[in-house]
């Protein structure tokens, strides 16, 4: 008999229960409004340097409110300047190379060569001269064979110093070839990259807040070694701030992406803030179990994201919200 009365108990239960969600989803869709229960949802970036090394500051705390562009955190720059200032040196290096090839031969150097040919020729022609004398006197045997021998390598040497002397004339004279001054063309475009990256890991040294927010974690400290993409710190971002919430699969059709909605806390009950539905999912899912609505925990829902307004910064991460979507100020459902 008392199982029956406890029977009889959940199954009145049940009846009003449903009666009850039935009279208030009627209330709503008569009012125009549609209700759902969700949470905060703030998108956080994880912060760290781009190249490794010691740092020498950390200039916020945790709760610290930045703004974007405001600076963070740095390393010790020391060795990234002088890697840059290295590769200024190899830049200016380069440049004065090609300058050089560019410009050619000096006029000095010219003539410096021009000098020699003729100082050369002289001594070719002092040589040939002696050369015809010996050739005439060593018939009658004035002059011995040894010594007209020695005077002709003497002018055959003379004449190949001459050819050296008339070479070295000719490329002062045309200067440095294309190739070469193509090359040194490539060698500055190549310290040109190099002064880049250098200028790139000096900048990489420090930390700037990406959007203005608030600092959630401090993970290192001045002094700490810390290597290329180690997080330093986390941001949590003031937009976009969204609410996660689900909607039943009956009242799909009643929400569309802008759709006005307002957003209750618990803790101010009375100053809802601003929002509109920004995606909709087009998948089914069963409810998780942060729903709070025990209806809607046995239904197949769909996730719902409402882009809202903080301007007080009062909504923060993970706060369960209720979420009134406001059919009534519907103009034109999107096709």
């Amino acid at each position: 008999m008392k199982k029956k009365l406890i029977l009889l108990l959940v199954i009145l239960i049940a009846v009003a229960g449903g009666f009850a969600y039935r009279t208030l989803y009627n209330e709503e869709s008569a009012a125009g409004q549609l209700t759902l229960y969700g949470n905060v949802d703030i998108r956080k970036a994880d912060l760290g340097f781009r190249v490794g090394g010691r740092i020498a500051e950390v200039l916020v705390e945790e709760g610290d409110r930045v703004q974007p562009g405001q600076l963070l955190a740095r390393l010790d720059k020391t060795p990234y300047q002088d890697e840059l200032n290295l590769a200024q040196a190899q830049l200016e290096q380069a440049a004065a190379r090609l300058k050089k090839m560019e410009a050619g031969t000096r006029p000095q150097e010219i003539a410096q060569a021009a000098a020699l040919v003729r100082e050369r020729q002289a001594s070719v022609k002092n040589l040939q001269t002696d050369y015809q004398r010996q050739k005439d006197l060593i018939e009658t045997g004035a002059v011995s064979q040894q010594s007209f021998d020695n005077t002709t390598a003497a002018l055959a040497e003379a004449e190949a110093r001459l050819a050296t002397a008339r070479e070295g004339l000719n490329l002062a004279r045309e200067g440095f070839r294309s190739e070469d001054i193509e090359a040194a063309r490539a060698d500055l475009q190549a310290s040109k990259a190099r002064l880049a990256g250098a200028n790139t890991r000096l900048a990489d040294t420090e930390i700037k807040a990406p959007q203005a927010g608030i600092i959630l974690t401090r993970v290192e400290e001045p002094g700490a070694i810390v290597a290329s993409g180690q997080i330093v710190l986390t941001l949590a971002l003031d937009t976009p701030l969204w609410i996660r919430a689900y909607v039943a699969e009956p009242d799909l059709g009643r929400v569309y992406p802008g759709m006005p909605a307002k957003v209750y806390t618990d803790s101010a009950p009375d100053r809802p803030y601003k929002g509109q539905v920004g995606f909709i999912s087009p998948e089914a899912e069963f409810t998780p179990k942060s729903v709070q609505t025990e209806e809607l925990r046995t239904r197949l829902v769909y996730q719902l994201r409402i882009v809202a307004d903080n301007p007080d910064h009062g909504l923060r991460q993970g706060m369960p919200v209720t979420v009134r979507l406001m059919e009534k100020e519907r103009q034109a459902r999107p096709e």
